[in-house]
């Protein structure tokens, strides 16, 4: 059995496509899985050893060119998949494996695919409300697809490998001390302020961690360099000692090993928070308009905190500097209970 995987191409959502990749592999031990994917996913599917190749998707996320995926796709005719799996629900995700002849192609219906997806299926959001498992459900036959309950068991949840050798060389290529225990700050989302923690109550939550002997990692892409600079700046001279602003500064590697040797993390509801929950440290995940309901942590060591009920669509919220007021309520000591309950049980 040799699967063809299209991608998604945002970070939980690639962590989370583990999840069809794992269930393939127990119920199909020989299966290879190949994955089509942006270049920038790679450090994260090298972490998921049930994946065999990892082919280049040089086409930009929201770039049609029917041309450029036609040529993807005549490439492709060669290997001879029996199956493609388009886990995104555009058309133009699809188009690559009908120009390579795959003779089953599966899908959720989405942007009139009919004609690109043979194996077609209406989604029911009531009966798969989690993302996880309608990327995992798009694994067997379309029986077994149409509610999830019907869904072969075990459920395997994202669980990315690490190579301790390339964990410590990312300690030492940043010059990270490990004579205190670590925790690893995410205030960063891609969607803005509205869905971040304010940075005032990182750096109170920070306060408290320093003064119980620990240090604080904080990470993030360059977007996120501002925040992080102002938790810094928000702590005592003193606990500034024990911060290291490490946004922008890392590899997306690096951020996996360093979470992966941590001993909890505080994040927003991000990309970061659900590679935490894939390499399983206690985990607090502060959510504010959108909603853990879809999209939560995989992490039977990760804790929720949301004080309302629902989703709201929103970017920016209407409280000072942007924030959510809905995360501003989320009190520092809140979060400084909750990780206190899961790293001391």
């Amino acid at each position: 059995m040799k699967v063809l995987i299209i991608s998604p191409s945002w970070v939980g959502d690639m962590v989370m496509s583990q999840s069809l990749y794992r269930s393939i592999k127990h119920h199909h031990p020989d299966a290879q899985i190949d994955v089509m994917a942006p270049d920038w996913c790679r450090p994260l599917l090298n972490r998921m050893p049930e994946v065999s190749n990892i082919l280049s998707m040089p086409l930009g996320h929201g770039v049609i060119n029917i041309s450029g995926r036609r040529k993807l796709g005549v490439a492709l005719r060669a290997q001879h998949y029996d199956q493609a799996i388009v886990l995104p629900g555009s058309l133009k995700s699809a188009l690559v494996p009908w120009f390579a002849n795959i003779p089953s192609r599966t899908g959720w219906l989405g942007e009139m695919r009919y004609g690109l997806l043979n194996d077609h299926r209406k989604l029911d959001k009531q009966a798969f409300p989690l993302m996880v498992d309608r990327y995992r459900a798009l694994g067997f036959n379309a029986h077994n697809a149409l509610e999830s309950q019907n869904i072969p068991e075990p459920r395997l949840l994202p669980k990315l490998s690490i190579d301790h050798a390339q964990q410590q060389h990312a300690y030492d290529t940043l010059d990270l001390p490990q004579d205190r225990p670590t925790l690893i700050l995410c205030p960063g989302a891609e969607f803005g302020p509205a869905k971040r923690w304010p940075h005032y109550h990182y750096a109170e939550l920070s306060e408290k961690m320093i003064e119980q002997g620990w240090q604080v990692w904080i990470l993030g892409s360059a977007k996120d360099q501002e925040i992080s600079e102002s938790i810094v700046s928000a702590l005592s001279e003193k606990s500034q000692t024990y911060c290291y602003n490490l946004a922008g500064k890392t590899q997306l590697e690096q951020a996996i090993d360093l979470m992966a040797g941590c001993q909890a993390v505080v994040s927003n509801d991000s990309g970061l928070m659900h590679i935490a929950a894939a390499v399983d440290v206690p985990l607090v995940a502060l959510y504010g308009p959108t909603s853990p309901q879809f999209t939560p942590p995989l992490s039977d060591k990760a804790k929720v905190i949301r004080l309302i009920d629902g989703f709201i669509k929103i970017r920016k919220g209407d409280a000072e500097q942007g924030y959510h007021q809905s995360l501003i309520d989320i009190t520092p000591e809140l979060v400084h209970t909750t990780l206190n309950e899961l790293i001391c049980p």
